[in-house]
């Protein structure tokens, strides 16, 4: 079959596609609810073993940019089949993994496999009729919810049933299928940027960015206000000004500045940032709130399986809303989406917060959250794309990625360090703390509403029109 006959066919594009994001995002958050059983399994400590999840989410908001940036550069189908190959082989590493120390390598390379989602973006722009970009778009990046709450919703049978090698192993099919499929039926992206990768400022943006978040992801064991904390929180911050100062002064930048200051990049980005806070704190505290005992005076003694689907409203209604978000932009553009998408989102936690003791209660904002996730996530992706040119695409929509992946980590390590400092006899947290815990995440969903009605309001006609270069889409973003 020839790249022209491919062409021909966007639905097969696609659905290889999503086969490689939902893979990616089921293995993102699979492991969260089996940790316990991992820690047991590999005979390691607490601690140690929250770096199965923190391991994979440092790799990922390293190589996202990166990957974004080769694909831009190199061939976004070519690199594609590279990343998902590697997802592959890490997946593999994982599932025959008896120690933690081979756990670990198998996750890190899995979570080199980020481009997945910026490559596909940039692959539908550059091969999709027009009229389809803004709905596949929105339908791949509702994936990433898809896959996250899928994964909390199967990690309890999973480990209930069979064991924690199940957890990759099942995984891997798809993750095989996907890369096979991809050499096969993915066309190479004609659009290419020469150019080649500015090593130092990659250096010092993975740098900073794995202190931030390592030390966001320990702050439940060391303290927020504890000296390694505050030290590894200032040196990320140092080396990521660091970064934007070489950058700005570089001729080839990993990340162009310029378009990071336009008005429709940095307030999505914004809104990323406190969406991905919210969703990530979710599948750490509604499970965590189901599974309490009874006997506590609030919980309902759910059990891991159980917890599990209390998201299952969540997911579905991710994948509903996110496939209707295209549809919805082709009428009103991306902006009301996105706006609504935060309304539900913090409608959830604001229920989650003051009325909480019926079950039904609890499905009725997951169901509120997927919603909001499902809408607001579609429509980020392209409220990127369309502000920014198509040379530009990749590093742009990988920089959002990692936003969300950097807020994700905020809100889980937030909203477990709040419940950690409620502790009470009974050796849960008090119901106080998790008031708290879905008040915060509330107030960080109406900041980002506020952070979406700072976007440029442009009209469905000229989301997609024509592929402007990044200066245009600056001035047009003005």
């Amino acid at each position: 079959m020839t790249h022209a006959e491919d062409r021909q066919h966007p639905g097969i594009t696609l659905a290889v596609l999503a086969v490689g994001g939902i893979s990616f995002a089921l293995l993102q958050s699979l492991v969260a609810p089996a940790l316990p059983g991992i820690q047991h399994a590999l005979n390691t400590s607490e601690n140690s073993v929250s770096w199965v999840l923190t391991s994979y989410l440092l790799a990922a908001s390293v190589a996202t940019p990166l990957v974004g940036r080769i694909g831009d550069i190199y061939g976004k189908e070519r690199v594609l089949v590279i990343v998902l190959a590697l997802l592959a082989v890490g997946t593999l590493i994982s599932a025959l993994a008896t120690t933690l120390g081979v756990m670990l390598i198998g996750r890190v390379v899995q979570g080199a496999a980020g481009g997945v989602f910026p490559l596909s973006f940039g692959i539908i722009r550059d091969e999709f009729p027009r009229e389809r970009v803004a709905g596949a778009i929105g339908l791949m990046s509702a994936l990433l919810g898809v896959g996250g709450g899928a994964g909390v919703v199967l990690a309890g049978p999973i480990i209930e049933h069979l064991d924690y090698h199940y957890l990759f192993w099942l995984p891997l099919i798809p993750v095989v299928a996907a890369t096979v499929a991809t050499y096969f039926f993915v066309p190479e992206s004609p659009i290419k940027v020469p150019g080649r990768i500015s090593w130092r400022p990659a250096l010092l943006m993975s740098s900073g960015l794995v202190a931030l978040l390592l030390a966001v992801s320990e702050a439940p064991t060391w303290h927020w206000l504890s000296a390694k904390t505050i030290a590894l929180l200032v040196i990320g911050a140092v080396l990521l000004a660091l970064w934007v100062r070489v950058e700005m002064s570089s001729p080839e930048p990993l990340v162009d500045m310029k378009m990071m200051r336009i008005r429709g990049v940095w307030t999505t980005n914004t809104v990323a940032l406190l969406l991905g806070f919210g969703m990530y704190a979710s599948f750490i505290l509604i499970p965590q709130f189901v599974e309490t005992p009874e006997s506590t005076g609030y919980g309902f003694g759910a059990s891991v399986t159980q917890a599990g689907l209390y998201l299952a409203p969540s997911t579905l209604a991710v994948l509903v809303f996110g496939a209707l978000t295209g549809r919805l932009e082709r009428i009103f553009g991306s902006k009301p989406p996105l706006l609504a998408g935060g309304v539900l989102a913090f409608l959830c936690f604001a229920l989650l917060a003051f009325s909480r003791d019926h079950s039904w209660q609890i499905y009725l904002a997951s169901t509120f959250l997927g919603a909001g996730i499902g809408l607001a996530f579609a429509s980020m992706a392209n409220l990127i794309i369309e502000n920014v040119g198509p040379t530009q695409t990749g590093v742009a929509t990988g920089m959002n990625t990692v936003t969300r992946t950097v807020g994700g980590a905020f809100g889980g390590a937030a909203t477990a360090s709040i419940l950690a400092g409620t502790i009470a006899a009974t050796g849960y947290p008090t119901e106080h703390g998790y008031t708290a815990a879905f008040g915060i995440c509330a107030v960080a969903m109406a900041v980002g509403v506020a952070a979406g009605l700072l976007i440029p309001q442009r009209g469905p006609s000229a989301a997609f029109g024509t592929h402007q270069t990044g200066d245009a889409a600056a001035e047009s973003a003005a």
